[in-house]
């Protein structure tokens, strides 16, 4: 990412838990490259892997550490497939690249297992599926029956739950959730780690990353750009912005096409082992259906790990989890006293049209962000569609569409719009709740 005040990696369970990181480059030590990635979390890092297996020259430049952003602090939950359901993305872009970007998305979190197993990344990885809970009987009808329906059509072994079914596999009361479904292509991961290790796999494949080295511009001059590092620069053929919700003002306009919203996470302490035998006991990450979600799991060491959108910003406190503990204590009463260990929340990027952003900034300037909350299946899967349009890939042979920047109006007052859009979104899902 470009200019960051904030360099330290936030105190948050990931942090404290995750695997050791690799050794990164000096800064200074390389001032050519075929391509420059800025932004080091799972798009930047899979985008380097990939063009460096294919044997580019490529250099990962973050003003943090690999991971610092949404890639380390996110709830590690691999989900595969966009936020909309398969025939929808078919009906919006056809059917040429419909099938195609239903296909590929769909099988990114196969893409993440492959990278897990081939670089040997100890995330403490688990492949027990994904559950979707519908928090009432309209969602159940809308969201879960079409999506688990249209996936089986096309080949995912997916399993409608009844509101019984649910509460056996997740633990909850009965009749919490109207019911839902389960995608076997899903999992868990620790988030910190798995950032950590497709940064090793990069470094392995020849890549070189820069941590805590501010981009502070980036030009065009003779056909190549130049990237300021204060101290520094790098001259590069080609250019990858991957900075997601942490885009600032670097290249002219991009942050104002993603807004970023808060996600809030508290972890307990380690559960008793009756209690821990009674939570979400297959292992699955779980998100319900409201959109002002709820997502949870345990972590490989049971703690049980809540999620949820906050208007708090960085450094939260134990006065802004009440709402998130209050969530546990219904959803698991018998988890309802365990005392929360750690806190912390991290930005994602929301787009205009909910699906992610593939754009031509200039020749030889590409920017790939908005994973809209599915980032550690779908960022690693963009990281690949990248390389290869990076590489020499046509447009109109990619799975995802290329677009011009698309900007928020009014994107200086996106606090407001979140805060209000929070409360209708709120009142809804109230409304839709059992």
């Amino acid at each position: 990412m470009g200019v960051t005040s904030q360099a330290v990696l936030p105190a948050s369970l990931w942090a404290a838990t995750a695997a050791k990181a690799p050794t990164y480059a000096p800064s200074g030590s390389v001032s050519r490259a075929d391509v420059a990635v800025v932004g080091a979390g799972y798009t930047g890092l899979s985008t380097a892997l990939h063009l460096a297996k294919r044997g580019l020259n490529v250099l990962v430049i973050e003003a943090s550490e690999p991971g610092w952003g949404a890639s380390g602090r996110n709830g590690g939950q691999i989900i595969s497939g966009l936020k909309f359901e398969p025939d929808e993305l078919e009906r919006e872009f056809g059917d040429r690249l419909g099938p195609v970007m239903v296909s590929e998305m769909g099988s990114s979190g196969s893409l993440v297992r492959s990278l897990i197993e081939q670089y040997q990344i100890d995330c403490h990885a688990r492949f027990d599926g994904w559950i979707h809970a519908a928090h009432g009987d309209k969602p159940m009808r809308e969201i879960v029956g079409p999506r688990a329906s249209q996936w089986k059509s096309r080949g995912v072994s997916t399993r409608v739950l009844d509101s019984a079914e649910v509460a056996r596999m997740v633990g909850t009361p009965a009749g919490l959730y109207a019911g839902g479904w389960l995608d076997p292509r899903g999992g868990v991961l620790q988030p910190l780690s798995y950032a950590r290790g497709l940064a090793r796999a990069a470094i392995e494949e020849g890549a070189t990353i820069y941590a805590y080295t501010p981009v502070r511009s980036i030009s065009r001059s003779a056909g190549k750009w130049r990237l300021n590092l204060g101290s520094s620069e790098v001259i590069a053929d080609r250019v990858v912005l991957a900075t997601n919700a942490y885009t600032d003002d670097l290249w002219p306009g991009l942050k104002q096409t993603v807004v970023p919203v808060t996600s809030f996470q508290v972890a307990t302490y380690p559960l008793p082992e009756d209690v821990r035998n009674s939570v979400i006991p297959g292992g699955q990450g779980v998100t319900d259906t409201r959109r002002l979600l709820h997502y949870f799991r345990l972590d490989h060491e049971g703690r049980l790990v809540m999620g949820g959108r906050s208007p708090v910003d960085d450094n939260p406190t134990m006065d802004d989890a009440a709402a998130l503990t209050t969530t546990i204590a219904r959803t698991f009463p018998q988890a309802a006293s365990a005392p929360i260990q750690f806190l912390w929340s991290g930005k994602v990027a929301l787009t205009k049209d909910s699906l992610p952003h593939i754009h031509v900034l200039d020749d030889g300037l590409f920017a790939a962000l908005g994973c809209n909350g599915r980032g550690v299946a779908n960022c690693t899967m963009i990281g690949k569609v990248m390389s290869e349009f990076v590489a020499g890939a046509r447009a109109d042979d990619l799975p995802l569409p290329v677009t011009a920047p698309d900007p928020f109006k009014m994107h200086a007052f996106r606090k407001i719009g979140v805060i209000v859009a929070s409360q209708y979104y709120r009142l809804l899902d109230k409304l839709e709740s059992k």
